[in-house]
């Protein structure tokens, strides 16, 4: 009696495991969505096109970047924790949407942690504070010293309302001080495209959509937003070096799916972007625009991810910031 119990339980088992394992063996058996929450140009839209072309190279299916910018990433992260969860859908995960939101909306549609499989870290890169090259300030003990002198003259443009870049300039305006408007866009796309036309004054905008522009003389770097300078702008010193105390802050990148993605899938998908980030050609494009790559296992982006909420929790707090 307790052999044949023990068969049964054993076929039960099967009968869950192999077609899951039967499923991610021939996973991706169609092209595969990548959600990015912002407009194309920005920094999630450059990483995550790299990594979809890889993608697609390695596994014969198209993975095609979707951009459903507005709301600071929050409108694109809706979509993916609503759509099937088959692996065919995915985003590519960013600070704003998964980070920050969560401690400003009061009614977010869905819940960054609940609602997404943490599939595979990328990496992050670090805001740097442009300046049009109109602005008369050097560097950024000029840039406070102007913004003191005409308070509320200077605008700094963001990617939205609870954006990295949003919150840069609260903290700029914590530590410093000086008073600085406001100025959010549907993503760093056209927020760039503003700045470089000087309709605002300055942004901290993430590297990869606004190098080009600083070595091409269009936009100025002032500082970096990371504890170390970067290998991109060696020159360039951090808002620490530069005299703003505790002044860091990152954008981050990882590809997540909708919770209830099987295990084998996300498995599967981590260790192929794992092995992508290693690969000479992907590594020296992702670290040309700056990304800075760390690959986790899914369990170690997830408890980094809990960090993250946690960290903002108390800078929205200190800054003030909510949204309706």
């Amino acid at each position: 009696m307790k052999t044949n119990t023990y068969k049964l339980y054993a076929a039960l088992v099967l009968t869950v495991v192999l077609p899951a394992a039967a499923l991610a063996q021939h996973y991706p058996t169609k092209s595969v969505r990548v959600v990015v929450g912002f407009p194309p140009g920005g920094g999630t839209d450059v990483v995550a096109r790299i990594i979809s072309a890889k993608l697609t190279e390695h596994w014969g299916q198209t993975f095609v970047v979707d951009n459903r910018g507005g709301a600071a990433g929050t409108i694109g992260a809706d979509i993916v924790a609503k759509a099937p969860p088959d692996g065919h859908t995915l985003i590519m995960g960013h600070v704003n949407s998964h980070g920050i939101s969560p401690n400003l909306y009061k009614k977010l549609p869905y819940d960054p942690a609940r609602d997404f499989a943490m599939v595979a870290y990328v990496g992050y890169v670090p805001n740097v504070l442009v300046v049009h090259p109109s602005i008369p300030a050097k560097n950024v003990a000029e840039l406070v010293g102007l913004a003191k002198t005409k308070p509320a003259a200077l605008n700094y443009a963001s990617s939205g309302v609870g954006s990295t870049q949003h919150l840069a300039g609260e903290l700029f305006q914590l530590i410093s001080g000086a008073k600085i408007v406001h100025v959010p866009y549907k993503g760093s796309g056209p927020a760039v495209v503003d700045l470089i036309a000087g309709h605002v004054s300055m942004n901290f905008d993430t590297m990869p959509p606004v190098l080009p522009h600083i070595r091409g003389g269009k936009l100025k770097a002032l500082a970096l937003t990371t504890p170390q300078r970067s290998p991109q702008l060696p020159q360039t010193p951090t808002m620490i070096e530069a005299g703003m105390k505790g002044f860091e802050m990152t954008n981050w990148y990882g590809v997540m799916a909708p919770a209830k993605t099987a295990r084998e899938i996300v498995t599967k998908l981590n260790a192929e972007i794992n092995k992508i980030m290693g690969l000479p050609d992907a590594k020296a494009k992702l670290e040309e625009v700056g990304t800075q790559l760390n690959p986790m296992s899914p369990e170690q982006f997830a408890k980094f991810l809990d960090a993250e909420i946690a960290k903002y929790a108390r800078l929205v707090k200190a800054a003030n910031v909510s949204i309706d």
